[in-house]
């Protein structure tokens, strides 16, 4: 049958449409891609889930609460901490479900929350200011536990005590203890870690509030110098104290390369510069070591430094792109040095403990470079192949849309979204009667016949992430299952950024 002249052009637009599609989304057999993960094609409501991965802060809130508190079934709680040491450390967060303020994995959040704004709050719209205010109320405590110099207070409360009892963080009677690094006991991994989240906070502040951001930006500069000066990882002086929960197991090296990354991001100012040049590969920042969370930030530094090889042509950062792109062809299914694993529903999987942070954490930074090379107009070679920043765009949307209910168990590991989610969360506050409901003290043990019903929790966290599915995507459900069950502030502050920019390319937002 002879086709007309239109009827030809029409088959050769439809023949390339085809074409260009499969190639910028290449499927493989090991990473399920089905139609409706399409890039082009929303398959959630990414806006409300932005709105209640921020909310989710609220919940987690230590300290005297304000007047515009949304999460209502929380009341004021830690209102003398810091007192055992004649300290103002009253604020900041509790990082998980218990009722400690783990001075690490805050500043980490922190720092998260930061960068999710630094590179999507434009997108953000009405979200912003809930993004800025979840950021301030760190910072605000970060200040509060720099305050002395060569000096930071790094916890309050003894973990071991407090993981003996199951109470609400109001009613909480057990040792509020404080602990510090010092130039006798240093850390140089909280150290600049705290100075990443303070130096990345003030270019949120920047504008909005040059004076609060000059503030932070100034403190940032003494922490790092006192985070260089003083080596040594946190975990030997504090052992007792911190370890297990939040030991720094990958050293302090990656800490001193992030934080000075960010400060130089922060301040532009040549000698940062200059300590990375001379530091950089002491640092391990060729370190072949694709993890990124709490603990380990290299993954995250060469990321960060890349950006200002590829944004702003800072040449002598050349190297870091290519130790991004080591990172993101590990990601890649199929390339030649894939080291990833998924689970059998497309999952990224790397760690049986709280995996959803690792899921987060990773989707944001593909986002973050597939951005930067979208601005430079480049790509990653993966042994010759071609992986384009659309390509890291859709493995971040596939990891989010899991996440969100895409999965084999159709369930949403975001309390409060979607039809199905997690209804015994491992948290203290959510898992117990609120304070309005049930006015009289629930004491240290009794509390722990909550922590065993089977019966759903009476508060709802809403936006709260948890842990996750194991490597086979199941999820028990169950509130003694930290592992999976726990949600974490650094699961969710990575989080926000992913969802502004989902919501923003949907136009959701």
């Amino acid at each position: 049958m002879a086709l007309s002249l239109y009827s030809f052009t029409l088959l050769c637009f439809f023949f390339l449409f085809h074409f260009f599609t499969i190639n910028a989304y290449p499927v493989h057999h090991n990473y399920p891609f089905h139609r409706h993960h399409h890039p082009h094609f929303a398959s959630h409501n990414y806006r409300d889930a932005l709105t209640k991965s921020i909310l989710f802060f609220e919940g987690q809130r230590s300290g005297s609460l304000p007047s515009n508190q949304r999460i209502t079934w929380r009341r004021n709680s830690g209102l003398s901490d810091g007192a055992a040491m004649h300290v103002d450390l009253v604020g900041g967060y509790y990082d998980a479900g218990d009722n400690v303020k783990f001075g690490f994995p805050m500043a980490f959040t922190t720092t998260m929350l930061s960068w999710s704004v630094i590179e999507f709050g434009g997108l953000m719209k009405s979200e912003l200011p809930n993004a800025k205010e979840a950021i301030r109320w760190a910072t605000d405590y970060l200040l509060k536990a720099t305050a002395h110099p060569d000096t930071i207070y790094v916890q309050v409360g003894d973990a071991n005590k407090d993981h003996a009892c199951w109470e609400r963080p109001e009613d909480m009677d057990t040792p509020r203890s404080v602990f510090k690094v010092d130039k006798n006991s240093p850390g140089s991994d909280v150290a600049a870690e705290t100075a990443a989240a303070l130096a990345s906070a003030s270019l949120v502040f920047r504008r909005s509030d040059p004076t609060y951001s000059n503030l932070l930006v100034t403190r940032a500069i003494r922490v790092f110098e006192f985070a260089d000066k003083y080596r040594a990882p946190y975990s030997n002086g504090l052992r007792k104290v911190v370890c297990p929960f939040y030991c720094s197991f990958s050293g302090y090296q990656d800490e001193l390369l992030w934080g000075a990354a960010w400060l130089h991001k922060a301040t532009r100012n040549p000698a940062f510069l200059n300590y990375i040049q001379v530091n950089g590969e002491l640092l391990g920042a060729a370190d072949f070591d694709n993890f990124f969370g709490w603990d380990n930030k290299h993954v995250g530094a060469r990321i960060l430094l890349s950006k200002a090889f590829l944004v702003q042509n800072v040449q002598s950062l050349h190297d870091y792109k290519g130790h991004a792109d080591n990172f993101i062809c590990s990601l890649i299914p199929g390339a030649p040095f894939s080291s990833t694993k998924y689970t059998p529903g497309g999952l990224l999987f790397k760690m049986g403990d709280s995996n959803m942070q690792y899921v987060t954490s990773t989707s944001f930074l593909l986002l973050a470079y597939a951005k930067y090379l979208t601005t430079a107009h480049k790509f990653v070679d993966c042994g010759g192949i071609t992986v384009t920043p659309n390509r890291l765009r859709a493995l971040a949307k596939r990891q989010v849309d899991y996440l969100l209910g895409d999965n084999p168990l159709k369930m949403s590991y975001m309390v409060g979204y979607g039809p199905r989610y997690p209804q015994r969360i491992h948290h203290r506050g959510a898992s117990l009667p609120s304070v309005a409901s049930h006015p009289a003290k629930i004491q240290c043990s009794p509390g722990f016949s909550f922590m065993k019903s089977q019966s759903p929790n009476p508060n709802v966290l809403v936006g709260a992430v948890v842990g996750g599915p194991d490597q086979n995507d199941r999820f028990p459900d169950q509130r003694p299952d930290y592992e999976q069950s726990e949600p974490a502030t650094y699961i969710n502050a990575p989080l926000v950024g992913s969802l502004a920019y989902l919501a923003h390319s949907f136009g959701q937002l």
